[in-house]
């Protein structure tokens, strides 16, 4: 009889469990399981795959980065954050997927910057949050018979006024896109290059001269490649060229010297670290040796010791690893984290002032947007947190799984 008392109990709760609503991030911190003293929490939840992510600083009343997701149903959406909890905000719904996105302020009809983003139907959006918390969203641009890839924004012709906008295309156009004086008039959009193929990932290096800034990117035609808008068309310098498909780039923090630090992604699962500087010779570093399908490089200060180079990288294994280089020792790899499909995105942001590291912000073929951070108190020396609390009751669940780095 006890023991049919037992039973009864243990369906109850199961049955219990099996009727509670899905963790909702909208209410409550949702966390994820991490290895390596990670912690890993979710953002956000799709119902198809997000092919990019990052951050923008859309609400400046809330005085916190926001981030974005771009997905397969061509919908830009955008969450804040308040206190862990992350709240939505649906902006352009396209029908097909969305994969470029930039912020600049390029509509001189408008009061402060704009958001742009465009995908397969080759149309580009201009999104302007409202005081109110919204967003109103109109189409700027059609480009006929082409797909949006990637898109470049900043001051990248010093002397012209205002900011600049680059669009490229699937079948590797580019285009300088520019705003009318009035809002009731169309975008224009000046052929300046045609490149061999499509630029998969691609961003400004840090600016050292009053001259236009370079571009850094990566492309599927196997070049990684600098570029420079100038009035007659784009200056191009090619850093590397091979017989091997780029996916992603990113870029190591400033560490005061003359040189960049660019990390490359093959699609063979080769990590490449590039050193130099532009119209300069770049040192080629193979620092990974990965699985096939790298999606997502990112450079960034992901250890304690900022002496320690470290590099993290996601794609088609699942697998968030991180890259980490002591001076004067080998570079070693750990993985963080395991996702339930196939990467495609990796951002790095500072979204928890908790610990002395940045963030990671990831996203794939799953439909999640996935937050990975260090624990409270990494780094900081002499800061108490709420685990050090005198009177917490033992707990096991732990923050997640400690893991050994793996064989390099």
């Amino acid at each position: 009889m006890k023991l049919q008392a037992l039973s009864l109990i243990f369906l109850l709760c199961l049955n219990a469990h099996s009727q509670d609503k899905s963790p909702d991030p909208r209410k409550n911190e949702v966390p994820l399981p991490a290895l390596s003293e990670w912690r890993a929490s979710l953002i956000y939840e799709s119902d198809v795959g997000i092919w990019t992510v990052g951050t923008l600083n859309c609400f400046q009343q809330y005085g916190c980065p926001d981030v974005f997701g771009l997905d397969d149903r061509g919908r830009c959406t955008i969450l804040s954050s308040y206190s862990g909890k992350w709240t939505p905000h649906q902006t352009v719904e396209d029908g097909a997927w969305l994969g470029a996105l930039c912020r600049v302020d390029l509509d001189p009809s408008l009061d402060g910057p704009e958001i742009y983003t465009g995908g397969k139907k080759g149309n580009l959006y201009q999104i302007r949050p409202t005081a109110h918390g919204g967003f109103d969203v109109r189409l700027v641009l059609h480009v006929p018979d082409e797909e949006i890839h990637t898109l470049v924004a900043g001051d990248l012709l010093p002397e012209r006024p205002g900011e600049e906008m680059l669009l490229f295309s699937r079948s590797g156009l580019v285009f300088d896109v520019s705003a009318p004086p009035k809002t009731t008039e169309p975008f224009e959009k000046r052929l300046v290059a045609r490149l061999p193929g499509r630029v998969r990932q691609a961003f400004l290096l840090p600016r050292r001269t009053a001259e236009p800034p370079w571009i850094v990117a990566a492309c599927r035609f196997g070049a990684i490649k600098l570029l420079r808008l100038r009035r007659d068309g784009l200056e191009q310098e090619t850093i590397l060229d091979e017989d091997m498909g780029f996916g992603r780039i990113g870029i190591a923090p400033a560490r005061n010297r003359g040189n960049d630090v660019l990390y490359a992604t093959r699609d063979d699962g080769v990590i490449l670290r590039l050193e130099g500087h532009p119209g300069g010779s770049w040192k080629r570093e193979v620092i990974y040796a990965g699985p096939q399908g790298a999606r997502g490089v990112v450079g960034g200060r992901f250890a304690a010791d900022p002496a320690v180079e470290t590099v993290a990288v996601f794609g088609y294994s699942r697998k968030i690893q991180l890259l980490s280089r002591a001076p004067g020792e080998p570079w070693r790899v750990e993985t963080l984290f395991v996702d339930r499909d196939k990467g495609h995105w990796l951002s790095v942001a500072e979204l928890d002032g908790r610990n002395a590291t940045q963030e990671l912000i990831a996203s794939g073929y799953g439909g999640r947007i996935v937050l990975l951070a260090r624990p409270p108190g990494y780094g900081l020396s002499d800061v108490p947190t709420a685990a050090d609390a005198k009177g917490n009751p033992p707990c096991a669940c732990g923050t997640g799984v400690s893991s050994k780095p793996d064989a390099p």
